[in-house]
C-alpha cells in the first residue's frame, strides 16, 4: 500500500463522479452564491460537491441526475419510517385541516408525551425542543440549576449537537459551560475524576454507545461507574438517547439496565419533523413548571401540531415496541455478516455499532473509544464512501449505516455484496490485506 496509490485511486472515483452527476454540480455551483460552501448542514459536504437529492420514496433516494440509490443513511436516524410512509403522512394533513400556528396549549402534545413517557420508563415527566441540540443544551442547563454546581462531565469523541462536540476538548463551536473532558469507556479514569471534582460537578453527559464517532458501544462497567459516581456525588446522570433510544424496544439505557436522572431524545421520535425532548426525574422536570419553577423553557415550535401528530402516528402505528425490537436483530445480524466477511477476507476492516446503527472502519482490534480509531486513513473512507454510490447505496462519508423500517432484506444483501466487491477492487490498498 502507498500513498500515490491511493489517491491515484481516489483521483479517479472522483473524476467518475464529476462525471456522473452534471446536475448535482450545477445545482451546487449555483448555490454557493448564497449559502458558504451551498451547505446550511456541515455533515452533508463532501469533495468534490455533494449529491443534489431530489426525491424519496420508501427506502429509496433518487438524485437530481435521476441516479437511484437503496437509502442507507436515513437522515442520520431520524429516518426510520422512510420517506414516504402513509400513516406519517396522513396523520400530518389531518393536523393541518385544523390549523398549522394555534398559538396555545393543542389537542396533541399531551398525547405524544404520555407515549414518550409510557415508552421510556425513566422519563416521569418531559418538556419538547425542536432539536437533540436544544434538548441537550436544555437538560444541562437543569442541572446546573438542580444542583447549584457549574462543571459537567463529558467525553472525548462525543457529540450532542451542533454546539456540543468534543475531540480531547471542546470543538470551537460549543457553548462556553465549564467541561471536563474525559476518555469514554475507562471507568477507572471516570470514577478518580468524578470522586475528585465531586462538589463541583452538576452532570455528567454521556451517549450509551458514541453515534458521531463511530458508533462505539458504552461498556456496561464504564456506564455503572458513571452512574455509582453521579450518585454518590449528587449530580446528575445525563443519558443522550438522541440517537440510542431506537435501538431497542425502551431505548438502549433500559436495556443495560441503568437509570438516568435525565434523558434528551431526537430524531425519528418527530416522525421525520423537527424534534427534541428532554426529561426525566420529576423533581428535576419541576423547575420548569410554569406555576411554581423559576426556568422559564420557550419555543416557539415546541408542541407545533406537525411534529406531534407525525410523532404520536409514528410511535403507535408503525415504530413499536415490538418494531424496534425487529430492526435491533436485523442490525445486528446484518452486522455479524460484515464482520464474518471482513474476517473471511483478511482484511483490517470491521463494522462497530449497536442494534440498527453501525459504522465501518479500517482498523484491526476492538474500538473502544475514539483514539483508537486515530490510524484509519481517512482516504479509504472516501474509496468506500464512492464505491457504494457506484452500485446505488447512499450512505455517509464516515462509514455510518443507519437501517429503516422500509429496507428489504435484498437492499442488506445488495450492501453486504458491495462491501465484497469494494474489498475484491482496493484489497491493496487496505491495511491488514493477505
Amino acid at each position: 500500500m502507498t500513498d500515490a496509490a491511493i489517491d491515484q485511486a481516489l483521483a479517479g472515483v472522483h473524476q467518475r463522479f464529476t462525471d456522473g452527476n452534471p446536475a448535482s454540480r450545477r445545482q451546487f455551483d449555483e448555490q454557493t452564491r448564497y449559502m458558504p460552501g451551498a451547505n446550511t448542514r456541515s455533515v452533508l459536504f463532501y469533495a468534490p460537491f455533494p449529491l443534489t437529492i431530489a426525491k424519496g420514496e420508501g427506502a429509496a433516494l433518487w438524485d437530481a441526475d435521476g441516479h437511484r440509490y437503496a437509502d442507507f443513511i436515513a437522515e442520520y436516524t431520524a429516518g426510520v419510517y422512510g420517506h414516504s410512509a402513509p400513516e406519517i403522512r396522513e396523520a400530518v394533513i389531518e393536523a393541518m385541516q385544523s390549523g398549522i400556528n394555534l398559538t396555545g396549549h393543542n389537542l396533541l402534545e399531551g398525547r405524544l408525551a404520555k407515549t414518550i413517557c409510557e415508552r421510556f420508563p425513566q422519563i416521569e415527566q418531559l418538556r419538547f425542543t425542536n432539536s437533540g441540540t436544544e434538548a441537550n443544551l436544555m437538560a444541562l442547563t437543569a442541572a446546573l440549576h438542580f444542583t447549584g454546581r457549574r462543571k459537567i462531565v463529558v467525553f472525548s469523541g462525543g457529540y450532542h449537537g451542533g454546539v456540543l462536540g468534543f475531540g480531547d476538548k471542546p470543538s470551537p463551536t460549543t457553548v462556553p459551560f465549564d467541561f471536563l473532558v474525559l476518555p469514554y469507556n475507562d471507568a477507572q479514569r471516570a470514577s478518580e475524576e468524578i470522586a475528585r471534582h465531586g462538589p463541583e460537578i452538576a452532570a455528567i453527559l454521556v451517549e450509551p454507545m458514541q453515534g458521531a464517532s463511530g458508533c462505539i458501544p458504552g461498556r456496561l462497567d464504564f456506564l455503572q461507574a458513571l452512574r455509582n459516581g453521579a450518585t454518590r456525588v449528587g449530580a446528575l446522570l445525563v443519558f443522550d438517547e438522541v440517537m440510542t433510544s431506537r435501538l431497542a424496544p425502551h431505548g438502549l439505557a433500559n436495556k443495560l439496565g441503568i437509570k438516568s436522572d435525565l434523558t434528551t431524545l431526537g430524531k425519528y421520535i418527530g416522525g421525520g419533523m423537527s424534534f427534541g425532548a428532554f426529561g426525566g426525574r420529576a423533581d428535576v422536570m419541576a423547575l420548569f413548571d410554569p406555576r411554581t419553577g423559576p426556568l422559564a423553557h420557550s419555543g416557539t415550535f415546541n408542541n407545533n401540531v406537525m411534529t406531534m401528530a407525525a410523532g404520536y402516528a409514528g410511535l403507535t402505528k408503525l415504530f413499536t415496541p415490538e418494531a424496534a425490537g425487529v430492526l435491533a436483530e436485523r442490525g445486528e445480524a446484518m452486522r455479524e455478516r460484515l464482520n464474518a466477511l471482513c474476517a473471511k477476507e483478511g482484511v483490517a476492516m470491521q463494522f462497530t455499532g449497536v442494534g440498527s446503527l453501525m459504522n465501518a472502519h479500517f482498523v484491526g482490534g476492538e474500538v473502544r473509544q475514539v483514539d483508537d480509531l486515530a490510524a484509519v486513513d481517512g482516504r479509504l473512507r472516501q474509496l468506500l464512501f464512492f464505491h457504494l454510490l457506484s452500485q446505488g447505496i447512499y450512505t455517509s462519508p464516515r462509514g455510518f449505516v443507519v437501517l429503516s423500517l422500509p429496507l428489504s432484506d435484498a437492499d442488506i444483501d445488495g450492501y453486504v455484496a458491495a462491501i465484497g466487491s469494494f474489498i475484491g477492487e482496493y484489497r491493496a490498498l487496505m491495511p491488514g490485506a493477505k
